[in-house]
């Protein structure tokens, strides 16, 4: 049995941290929940990329079809998607800075013994993909950026 789980030393402790079954399966379901958070923001990234792209794409495209007067701000479309784009791979960043700090604290020593598994592999597909978006929303703002699509 582990001692008190306290929020900073010599403090009063919060809660005890007791190795039974119904402590262990708690800990998977909050293990769960921050994969699945993880998931949540890197669907709100990819809804950030998909509409920046798009808002820079339809406006350039607008422009020159035939009838269609010249936009008073005609960078502001771009301005907008970039915004978009740039919003989603800050929020993937912090989510996934949040991600790693929740993941240091359920694997701290005070929850080992409920945990049941060691932190080998800790680090999972959706971390994985999380980077691998980060890349390419930051390859996206860069190409819109220096007009290379």
């Amino acid at each position: 049995m582990t001692g008190p789980v306290t929020a900073v030393e010599g403090a009063e402790p919060r809660f005890d941290v007791r190795p039974t079954s119904d402590s262990h399966f708690s800990w998977l379901r909050t293990r769960l929940a921050v994969e699945s958070t993880l998931m949540s923001w890197m669907r709100t990234a990819i809804s950030l990329f998909g509409f920046g792209f798009t808002i820079v794409q339809f406006f350039d495209r607008l422009g020159t079809l035939p009838g269609v007067s010249a936009a008073r701000f005609p960078e502001a479309s771009r301005y907008l998607g970039l915004t978009l784009i740039f919003c989603g791979v800050a929020a993937l960043v912090i989510s996934i800075v949040q991600y790693r700090w929740s993941l240091k604290y359920l694997w701290s020593s005070d929850f080992r013994s409920i945990a049941g598994v060691t932190p080998d592999g800790k680090l999972t597909a959706t971390y994985a993909s999380a980077m691998t978006l980060i890349i390419v929303g930051t390859l996206t703002f860069l190409s819109l950026l220096f007009r290379l699509i």
